[in-house]
């Protein structure tokens, strides 16, 4: 009677499942077999499993049965949503995955009322989560700390990015409930401010991890520019926040002014998922507050911000790296504006105006940050462009750049961000058509990679086929570095050339064959390194 039972309970979740060898149209009809029509025994459902490509058909039972086992109201629902799940697991690649993590989440929300009423009646959103789970380990970790977020999967509108004075505002009153009373507690700010991240992130991954998924994706969904944008404009919300927790933590002198000013991926709105904050900071001291106190004070406020978002926590970090600032990291974190005005009037160096292209006021004092701006544009846009010295000083750098920086065993060819026609190839031809003619040229004036070169290309800077090119090899670099961290669930650069990330990347962008989609990849940089090339020694 009691393996009986167990058998019935694990096989009742594969009913309806049809092999994976099967076209989609006949899976689809077959899946909707209701389980009761179907009988098999546990053997046949490892096997049947098995076919489907389930690494370890055992474990899979196991954890089908685990779900699915007695005679509750809950098992009854898993019985009915497995073969829809299954499904979806089968066609990633790694079932037993997927299969696991949707245990994890159920074990966490079994016993919540909402929870599988929601995946039974809330139109798509069992297989959403399915496809989620299945392909994407950075939001499998999201939802393992907050699962109660899955809830976004049933309504597109909460699949949508927030606009950015949306999330200053929610994150700015968030900390602030933690900062008013008895005495300021910075460390429960953060952690407020984090769980807000976190939710967000989470928004951002789901949207893009569904935007391919045909049927299953959200009303609006978004591009790589999109997620740019919006992994920028949650940064700027995560630092204003930050701030305002540092200025409690930290308090500064009487109407000393402070700012906060993006450079690098922050400053070009195209941060990708793993992507630190690179930053400046600047500040203005108050009439007769002697400059050491100013610095000092100025300093701490610095250092404040850092450590309080450098601080150990399970979610996926933000750091914040002024390593671009003057002098690099032999220069004093923080300067007055003053003291920019005087170094870059002395000493500043071509490429320190190259990484000023990307400069844009991010938080603090908004009226010191446009000084700043205002100070800096005749140095990222000289008016009578770059000398001939200069230029050839970039091309040195460049091809420094293209030997040296990129980490041992990699493959040139396959790394997006340093690879033969990966993101900085593009970028570092683009922001030499800005410096060179940005100064009589205002439209080449934006932080944006893209932006800039369609402005080049406008002006007759850049060939159009060179700069359509530029655009789909700087596309498809970013699309893929930001697959990779999404189906990793780490930091990676690196596409390798096959396996199950190669297999989750292609799949996760909408390709249907690996092997194509890595062609394609290689056959893009090649043709957008060329053009970089062509540019740059134009």
């Amino acid at each position: 009677g009691g393996s009986r039972a167990r058998g019935d309970a694990r096989a009742n979740g594969l009913r309806g499942l049809p092999p994976k060898a099967f076209h989609r149209p006949a899976r689809g009809a077959v899946a909707r077999v209701p389980a009761e029509a179907l009988r098999m025994t546990p053997d046949a459902a490892r096997q049947r499993l098995e076919i489907l490509g389930f690494a370890d058909p055992a474990g899979a039972l196991r954890h089908i049965e685990a779900l699915t086992e007695g005679v509750s109201r809950t098992a009854a629902i898993q019985r009915t949503l497995l073969p829809v799940l299954l499904e979806e697991f089968a066609d990633a690649p790694e079932p037993d995955r997927g299969l696991l993590s949707y245990r994890q989440v159920s074990e966490k929300l079994g016993r919540t009322p909402w929870y599988l009423r929601l995946l039974r009646d809330e139109g798509p959103i069992a297989a959403r989560l399915a496809r989620v789970l299945a392909l994407s380990r950075y939001v499998t970790d999201l939802l393992a700390r907050e699962p109660e977020a899955l809830r976004l999967l049933a309504d597109d509108t909460e699949l949508t990015p927030r606009p950015r004075q949306v999330l200053c505002d929610g994150f700015l009153a968030a900390v602030e409930r933690h900062l008013d009373g008895t005495g300021p507690d910075p460390v429960q700010a953060i952690a407020a401010l984090r769980a807000l991240r976190r939710r967000e992130l989470l928004r951002l991954a789901c949207a893009d991890v569904l935007q391919q998924a045909r049927s299953l994706a959200p009303a609006h969904p978004v591009d790589t520019t999109a997620v740019g944008t919006a992994l920028s404009e949650l940064a700027d919300a995560t630092l204003a926040a930050a701030l305002r927790v540092a200025h409690a933590a930290a308090p500064p002198p009487p109407g000393l002014r402070f700012a906060v000013i993006g450079l690098g991926r922050l400053g070009g709105y195209e941060m990708s998922y793993p992507s630190d904050a690179d930053v400046l900071f600047v500040y203005d001291p108050p009439p007769g507050l002697p400059d050491e106190e100013a610095q000092a004070a100025a300093h701490a406020l610095a250092e404040e911000l850092r450590r309080l978002l450098a601080m150990p926590a399970p979610d996926p970090p933000l750091g914040v790296d002024a390593d671009l600032r003057p002098e690099g990291r032999q220069g004093p974190l923080v300067r007055s504006l003053a003291a920019y005005a005087q170094y870059y009037a002395r000493w500043s160096k071509v490429w320190e105006a190259q990484a000023l292209l990307r400069a844009r006021f991010v938080c603090g004092d908004a009226a010191l940050g446009q000084e700043f701006l205002a100070l800096v544009d005749p140095i990222r846009y000289p008016e009578g462009g770059l000398t001939r010295e200069q230029v050839v000083e970039i091309r040195r750098i460049k091809a420094r750049v293209d030997r040296e920086r990129l980490p041992r065993g990699a493959d040139p060819a396959t790394h997006t961000k340093l690879g033969r026609g990966g993101l900085a190839d593009v970028e570092w031809a683009v922001q030499l058509v800005q410096l060179r003619h940005g100064g009589r040229l205002p439209a080449l004036r934006s932080t944006r990679t893209l932006e800039a070169l369609t402005a080049a290309r406008d002006a007759g800077l850049v060939d159009p086929a060179d700069a359509a090119v530029l655009a789909a090899g700087w596309t498809m670099a970013a699309q893929v570095r930001n697959a990779l961290t999404l189906v990793r669930g780490r930091a990676t650069d690196q596409l390798p050339r096959y396996g199950p990330v190669l297999a989750g990347v292609t799949r996760l962008l909408g390709r249907a064959d690996p092997g194509e989609f890595l062609d394609e990849y290689l056959r893009t940089g090649r043709r957008a390194h060329a053009a970089a090339d062509r540019v740059i020694n134009a």
